[in-house]
């Protein structure tokens, strides 16, 4: 067997570093210089290691004792006043700043070919020589604007005041030969239009003012004609509009018949509503003096001939919930006289006759008497009805 060498293996209750042959990386050889081998006096067994020496004394600039000065470590300067610090190097930008006069303007200033003294400007705004080239001049009145009435308005524009059309559309419909100024035909766009003169779009006369599209729930004892015998009063009383507007009812409808009457100034509408159209259709409600027999029911619905001319009716029906005598009817008919002579015709004596639906419109929110403006959306479908 092999002896252990000494200081190798110590035994535990061998002090360390008492050996001789002790090694530098034994625990003796680890001790720092100046190592305090007491215990500490805190009472705990632990050991005392490499950093538990005492905290060195930091001064008020907090540097420790012995702290080494690096390059940045001088000491800082002195600001003056002008916060410049002593020992500053002036550079080129750093001259003493010069005194501005009252013109502000430093001294040492050159004088450039701008730098002139400035006229002297008279009350008048006239300027002595040699600026009197210069002097401003006093400002334009402007010319008052001419209005259309006295020289006239653009063809175009008279015609889309009328609601016709667009301006742009007019132009075309102008160099297409379709309107005509007191019956010649105008081809020229900057054409002028003078007070008195008559304007006529497709062979309809063109009014200029703005477009108006009422409609009217017509009470009894008003008439569209004004020599009607018996009317005491006008529908156009029910609306008030300037006593300069071309506005006028659209049909006649005498003092006896209701409902729904529209009132317009758009002539071209006027022209197509006195032919039948197949899409602007008329509903009446009708109530008779007895209940009408289904055989005159029949005959009706198959069409008849009154005085002559042939009469088609659309529909005819009984109200539902009411007597036989209530009668709803629809026709294309313009000729609103035309539905008493059906039932007259029948030896019915019509008792009242009421338009309740004219070209799409009804009489929904419109109580009698009271009458409102179409929108847009209505005043195109009407347009597209006739």
């Amino acid at each position: 067997m092999r002896t252990p060498q000494p200081g190798k293996f110590s035994p535990k209750g061998s002090k360390p570093g008492s050996s001789k042959g002790s090694k530098p990386g034994s625990p003796a050889g680890r001790k720092p210089s100046g190592f305090n081998a007491a215990k500490p006096t805190n009472g705990d067994d632990r050991k005392v290691g490499k950093f538990d020496s005492e905290k060195p004394n930091y001064s008020e600039d907090r540097k420790p004792s012995g702290f080494k000065t690096g390059k940045f470590d001088k000491e800082k300067p002195s600001y003056s006043e002008d916060r410049k610090p002593s020992g500053f190097k002036t550079g080129k930008f750093d001259k003493e700043k010069p005194s501005y006069s009252e013109d502000r303007k430093p001294s040492g200033f050159k004088t450039g070919k701008f730098d002139k003294e400035k006229p002297n400007y008279a009350e008048g705004r006239k300027s002595a020589a040699p600026f009197s080239k210069f002097a401003p001049r006093a400002p334009r009145k402007a010319a008052p604007k001419q209005k259309d009435e006295a020289d006239g308005i653009r063809l175009n524009k008279y015609i889309a005041n009328s609601g016709v059309c667009s301006r742009r559309e007019a132009d075309i419909y102008i160099q297409s030969g379709n309107v005509k100024v007191n019956q010649t035909v105008i081809n020229e766009l900057g054409y002028k239009v003078m007070p008195g003169d008559q304007v006529f779009f497709d062979g309809a006369k063109v009014n200029p003012e703005k477009p108006l599209y009422i409609l009217l729930n017509k009470p009894k004892n008003f008439s569209t004609a004004g020599t009607e015998t018996g009317a005491t009063r006008q529908v156009m009383e029910l609306i008030k509009l300037p006593a300069q507007s071309s506005a006028r009812p659209l049909g006649r409808m005498d003092k006896n018949t209701t409902g729904l009457l529209l009132i317009t100034n758009d002539t071209m509408l006027h022209q197509k509503y006195a032919l039948p159209s197949p899409r602007a259709a008329k509903i009446y409600q009708v109530s008779l003096d007895k209940n009408l027999r289904y055989e005159d029911f029949e005959a009706i619905e198959k069409g008849l001939v009154i005085e002559g001319h042939r009469v088609n009716v659309d529909e005819i029906s009984y109200i539902d919930g009411e007597a036989k005598s209530e009668i709803g009817i629809k026709l294309k008919s313009t000729n609103i006289r035309i539905v008493r002579s059906i039932f007259e015709h029948f030896n019915y004596d019509v008792l009242r006759v009421d338009r309740v639906m004219l070209a799409g419109l009804t009489k929904k929110n419109l109580a009698r008497g009271q009458w409102r403006d179409l929108d847009q959306q209505e005043i195109i479908n009407l347009k597209n009805m006739f």
